[in-house]
């Protein structure tokens, strides 16, 4: 453990004094955009000017699907059935080595099922682990709790709503002229990204209490943080009509089932496949279920507002960057840098740093496959590797970078009331394994 403390001190050392809060990242990240694309391109400052303005409103339909799939997710995780269920876990660890691990794994699952469920329902359950250990006496460094909950992050795009994954599955996607419909099957649902993403789980789950610090070093969760989240006040006494129609738990089971009923009759017409629509219908379908009433379920969604502010702000900022990567030509500059040196053996792996690359300017992992993707499939074309590999390397770099790239903190800093320079030190710590697990892996796979 002296070992992983004094590996993490370098990290932890540097972030607190170098690394910016995420708006100011994003900021930076348009102004070297913006100079790489004049200084590695045959675009003017006017063009890359006028690409990045174009840019700023092409992701805001994402942006709304992500800030629904972050309320959906804050509200399911804070219903009576789920805040309990979390609280009773959160209630297991009887030491803080099995506090990081039980957060880390937790966040990880979640992750496999929907990134934003991992993300919220991680934090979530760091709270509660944190309250029951200080009541215990039991000395947790919150911020490596915290960060062990973002730590489960890193595996999202290994799992049921991987973006690159279900684009090459979905009819009539851009490149099926050259690649066809890929089944899921072959991707996120294979033996071999399931063996990958099961070392990876165990990894974070192991490395985490790895970096728990000396007791001089740990920063507890803050007092104002030690009461139980509740899920509201009790329901209102039904007075007047209004009341009566707004405490009527009826009313939001009915809405629940008939998203549901759309969802299978969805799946029935077309087949199972998941989008990002699909994925906020059914996290909105669970917690108007398991809410006690419409109103409940409307405050819980307005108790989520703080976690997706920041989010509506930020995200056109990154989709000026990406379309000045795009409209420029730099992505291209970039991603055929990467395959000019490539053979069949290691074009998985340059895809994979390419996308980890790329993900700092674009935390997007739909909009970073479909630039990237054209041109690493055109050259698994070339040199004969298997689409697949292509199609999951590309998606393993982009979750891999997220340990380092701030944006998708927003939301669980946001619950846990710490700021990046805080948890981020860690989270550098995961990125350096899980890279090896992933570039050692894709190189395994291409050369099999």
């Amino acid at each position: 453990m002296k070992i992983a403390q004094q590996l993490i001190k370098p990290f932890t050392v540097f972030i607190t004094r170098y690394y910016p809060d995420a708006f100011v990242f994003a900021i930076l990240i348009t102004v070297l955009t913006f100079i790489l694309s004049i200084t590695l391109t045959d675009a003017t400052a006017t063009t890359a000017l006028m690409s990045w303005g174009d840019g700023l409103p092409a992701l805001l339909k994402f942006a709304a699907q992500l800030s629904l799939t972050l309320l959906a997710a804050h509200a399911l995780a804070h219903t009576d059935v789920v805040h309990g269920l979390l609280e009773r876990l959160g209630n297991i660890p009887k030491s803080a080595s099995a506090a990081y691990a039980l957060v880390a794994f937790t966040a990880g699952v979640g992750s496999l099922i929907a990134w934003s469920l991992g993300l919220i329902v991680g934090v979530t359950l760091a709270r509660h682990v944190a309250i029951h250990c200080a009541n215990r006496g039991i000395k947790i460094h919150y911020p490596l709790l915290v960060a062990s909950a973002y730590a489960g992050f890193v595996i999202w795009h290994m799992g049921y709503s991987s973006s690159a994954a279900l684009f090459v599955a979905t009819p009539g996607h851009s490149l099926e002229a050259v690649m066809g419909v890929m089944p899921i099957t072959e991707t996120v649902f294979s033996l071999e990204n399931g063996i990958i993403a099961l070392i990876a789980l165990l990894a974070i789950t192991i490395v985490c209490p790895l970096m728990h610090p000396d007791k001089k070093d740990i920063i507890e969760i803050r007092s104002e943080l030690l009461k139980q989240e509740s899920t509201l006040e009790p329901q209102q006494r039904n007075e007047t009509v209004a009341q009566k129609l707004e405490n009527m738990r009826a009313l939001s089971i009915a809405m629940g089932l008939a998203l549901a009923a759309y969802m299978t009759a969805s799946f029935a017409e077309k087949g199972f496949f998941l989008t990002l629509d699909i994925v906020n219908w059914s996290f909105v379908s669970a917690g108007l279920l398991l809410a006690r009433s419409p109103l409940h379920y409307m405050k819980l969604i307005q108790n989520a507002g703080a976690t997706i502010g920041p989010i509506i702000i930020q995200y056109p900022f990154y989709a000026g960057a990406l379309g000045i990567m795009s409209g420029t030509g730099l992505v291209t500059v970039i991603s055929d840098w990467f395959t000019s040196f490539s053979t069949a053996e290691t074009l998985g792996l340059n895809a994979f740093l390419s996308a980890g690359l790329i993900n700092m300017f674009i935390p997007s992992g739909g909009g970073q496959w479909a630039i990237q993707g054209p041109i690493f499939i055109e050259a698994a074309q070339a040199l004969g590797v298997d689409h697949s590999i292509i199609v999951m390397a590309v998606a393993y770099g982009d979750q891999w970078s997220n340990m380092i790239q701030p944006f998708w903190t927003i939301p669980l800093l946001a619950i846990a009331g710490l700021h990046l320079r805080q948890v981020m030190g860690y989270t550098v710590m995961i990125f350096l394994v899980t890279g090896i697990i992933f570039a050692t892996s894709l190189l395994i796979l291409s050369s099999g």
